[in-house]
């Protein structure tokens, strides 16, 4: 993946749809937020991983203080911090992260697929989320950094206790082996579409399965 144009496209799109819209509308995906909670979170995410990357710390924040009218320009800002630090460093630069990979490469691949979900949110708060188109590729990278990455996660933190089955996730646009979340049975079989199989990990998506609906009552992400 060519992650610094994917997350710079990402960002400007999410931006130009929270700037359409009234920052005092909800949003559905993310149930108790607007869209100016929104705007204003993956603001400071992005300003907390640039932090994470420049100076190698996970101590940064900076969340937004300014007039309502001026978030998105704020946001904007926050976009161009992010990525130019990322930008100016190679992807194998030492960098404060969270995950196995102290390396700048893993704030490259996760801020893109922080913002693409994202801009699902805003463009679901502004009535347009049909207008949200991704990539299956870039998609697909993103379930298998959920099986991969944030499940494993999860369970090892205690924050879930393991999926009482298999979710086995079987891509119709992308030419790769299906992806196993979970051991054992029942075994739960979903098939689709890379972006709808992403929006479904992430509870952006209902699920008619009800096998896989039950596994899936279980956060397998933050």
């Amino acid at each position: 993946m060519d992650w610094i144009p994917l997350l710079d496209d990402a960002t400007g799109r999410f931006a130009d749809a929270a700037a359409s819209g009234d920052l005092e509308a909800p949003v559905p995906t993310c149930p108790g937020w607007t869209l100016a909670d929104l705007v204003g979170h993956l603001g400071w995410v992005h300003r907390w991983a640039a932090h994470a990357v420049t100076e190698g710390t996970p101590d940064g924040n900076s969340p937004y203080a300014g007039d309502p009218p001026d978030m998105v320009e704020w946001y904007r800002e926050s976009a161009r911090i992010l990525v130019d630090a990322l930008a100016a460093r190679e992807p194998d630069a030492p960098a404060w992260t969270f995950g196995p990979d102290k390396v700048t490469g893993f704030w490259r691949r996760r801020q893109a697929h922080e913002t693409v979900v994202h801009e699902y949110d805003a463009l679901a708060a502004v009535g347009r989320s049909d207008e949200w188109s991704i990539d299956p590729a870039l998609a697909w990278d993103g379930v298998a950094e959920v099986a991969g990455f944030f499940y494993p996660r999860q369970v090892r933190l205690e924050r879930i206790a393991p999926l009482a089955g298999t979710l086995r996730l079987v891509p119709t646009d992308v030419d790769a082996e299906p992806l196993e979340i979970g051991e054992g049975d029942p075994v739960a079989e979903l098939t689709g579409s890379a972006p709808y199989l992403l929006l479904v990990l992430w509870k952006r998506a209902p699920v008619d399965d009800q096998v896989a609906a039950g596994l899936l009552t279980t956060a397998v992400t933050p």
